[in-house]
């Protein structure tokens, strides 16, 4: 019988998953990544094919949480486990020079991927933070909206996610969420069969 994981143990092979992905994308065999798996997932393939291959190599996403609703101009954005930036990039502009996108994400390779991409992209109302979408370092109240595209699903505890996110939405802020999820029923040994907490 496998030993069970512990928390910091899945924590540290998340982030080991993700910064491999950040610095080789092709390496990753199990999960679709990158500019066409973008396409597949609803994004507009002339918006994807215009930005920098850096931009979108390293997408990880299972969804188009940019397509979930409008981002107006003016608005806060975070985007919760925003990778190499992609989401983050086309909020920010979709809000506008008077808008604000806050990108926060658990692996420093990913961070520094998202802001070498934002300054080649010359965007200013970005910021990328190293971050747990568990403890986020923002303000009470302060976002009109959270993006969150494949990460609630990696997080160990869920409700706190949650909790925080409702923590930093204004008063009628929205939350756009693309995710995985499990359906009842599945047994011991297909959990078991589909791998590790992060595949």
């Amino acid at each position: 019988m496998e030993k069970t994981q512990t928390p910091e143990e899945i924590r540290q092979m998340t982030r080991a998953r993700f910064s491999r992905i950040a610095g080789d994308p092709s390496s990753e065999k199990r999960f679709p990544v990158g500019p066409e798996s973008a396409k597949r997932l609803g994004y507009n393939p002339a918006e994807i094919d215009a930005l920098p291959r850096s931009v979108t190599e390293s997408f990880a996403g299972v969804g188009c949480t940019i397509a979930l609703g409008p981002i107006e101009e003016g608005e806060t954005v975070l985007d919760l486990g925003c990778g190499a930036g992609l989401d983050s990039l086309l909020a920010a502009r979709r809000a506008g020079p008077g808008g604000r996108v806050i990108g926060i994400d658990m692996t420093p390779e990913m961070v520094r991927k998202a802001e070498e991409n934002r300054r080649q992209l010359g965007m200013e109302n970005i910021e990328f933070r190293q971050g747990s979408a568990e403890q986020l370092s923002v303000e009470d109240a302060s976002v009109d909206l959270v993006l969150s595209n494949g990460v609630i699903n990696l997080c160990l505890d869920k409700e706190r996610v949650v909790s925080e996110i409702y923590r930093v939405l204004r008063p009628g802020g929205r939350l756009y969420v693309a995710d995985i999820i499990l359906e009842d029923g599945v047994d011991q040994a297909t959990v078991e069969e589909l791998g590790t907490w992060s595949d």
